[in-house]
């Protein structure tokens, strides 16, 4: 079967979709299917990968991020030469004229939803804004237009529930255990806390609320330092609100075995941003033994498993140094074996079985076409 992914906003530096893109890319690779991927750039280029396949087309820029965004007129004729037997799509910008391709080409639409359209806006609207209605008419118009819309968790699918969605299915992502892995330095002798927050730094994540919580921790008498793994636009904002507070950013880094390593390193992980859809860094952060503190809002909460493994706070920065606190108390080995142990219910494989055992009519239909 030839699955052909598209996304827009993948980048070096985007994060979560990329990484999401490409391991289930690489199952179906190994599952023994043809993968292509389609994204935007700067240039055209046609290169293989570990994932399959990866078609860059170029593309205008979107936005002040320095992204680009794929249209319908460089896109369509490239699909025609496909001939893909599904198209999986990883952004809602594009279905609109994606739709009507895969009407005409008899090829299922599949969306694969990576982001909750009222809990992105919320922060980007005024107050007063017919937030849930606006979301709402959107989600009704993207369920008509795909065949099949896949979430990730129980907070994603509730915006589709929502509306009285039928053609929903919720597959979790899941985490490389391989490279995000416990390290072997006992950490429970360190005299300094090491706290760290694994996140795009834009207003949606709200990274403040990690710092502001590390001035609560600090003015309550508890030696601490966080190091802040990801790049944004609110950086140096973020670096202004840091200053004097043992805060330590780093940028974005593309060695994920080095990340992984510092995420180990840390003895509890912080993530304040109320919107996530699943929570990849969260998981990865699980995944190395380092327990999490997170909002309740948002789908972070739903990773959290065994005592130990994580607090699920209210998400304000008084409420983050308290699940800080909490954690403290169980023991370190405790609370990394909890943290480990939830993140081994989320391997990568299971995703991909997943996504082809709803592809499997749609493979069946190629093989007899």
């Amino acid at each position: 079967m030839r699955i052909v992914q598209l996304a827009n906003f993948y980048t070096p530096a985007s994060g979560g979709l990329r990484t999401c893109v490409d391991e289930i890319g690489r199952g179906y690779t190994a599952a023994g299917h043809e993968r292509v991927l389609v994204v935007p750039g700067p240039a055209d280029t046609d290169e293989r990968t570990a994932a399959g396949r990866r078609i860059t087309l170029r593309s205008p820029k979107f936005g002040a991020g320095g992204y680009h965004v794929l249209t319908a007129r460089h896109t369509r004729p490239v699909l025609d030469r496909l001939v893909p037997d599904v198209l999986e799509c990883s952004d809602k910008l594009s279905v609109r004229w994606l739709a009507p391709w895969a009407k005409r080409t008899g090829v299922p639409l599949v969306l694969f939803s990576h982001e909750r359209i009222d809990a992105i806006l919320r922060s980007r609207v005024p107050r007063g804004f017919p937030l849930s209605a606006a979301a709402d008419l959107a989600n009704r118009r993207l369920c008509v237009r795909a065949e099949q819309v896949v979430v990730t968790s129980d907070f994603a699918t509730a915006e589709f529930d929502r509306i009285g969605a039928t053609n929903v299915r919720r597959i979790p992502l899941g985490v490389d255990l391989s490279t995000f892995r416990p390290t072997e330095s006992d950490t429970a002798a360190a005299d300094v806390v090491r706290l760290v927050l694994v996140s795009r730094l834009s207003r949606e994540k709200r990274a403040e609320r990690a710092i502001e919580a590390v001035r609560e921790l600090s003015a309550a008498g508890l030696r601490c330092e966080l190091t802040v793994i990801g790049d944004g636009p609110l950086r140096p904002r973020l670096e202004r609100l840091a200053a004097g507070l043992p805060v330590d950013f780093r940028g974005h880094l593309t060695d994920r075995t080095a990340m992984a390593a510092m995420i180990a390193d840390a003895d509890i992980a912080v993530f304040p941003s109320p919107a996530e859809t699943f929570g990849l860094a969260v998981l990865e952060a699980l995944a190395c033994g380092t327990p999490v503190v997170v909002p309740r809002a948002g789908a972070a909460g739903e990773l959290v498993d065994a005592p130990g493994s994580g607090v699920v706070s209210d998400g304000s920065p008084r409420g983050l140094a308290a699940g800080v606190r909490e954690l403290l108390e169980v023991p370190a080995p405790q609370r990394r074996h909890a943290a480990r142990t939830a993140a081994e219910r989320f391997p990568w494989s299971a995703t991909v079985a997943g996504m082809l055992s709803l592809y499997a009519d749609y493979e069946i239909t190629s093989r007899t076409a």
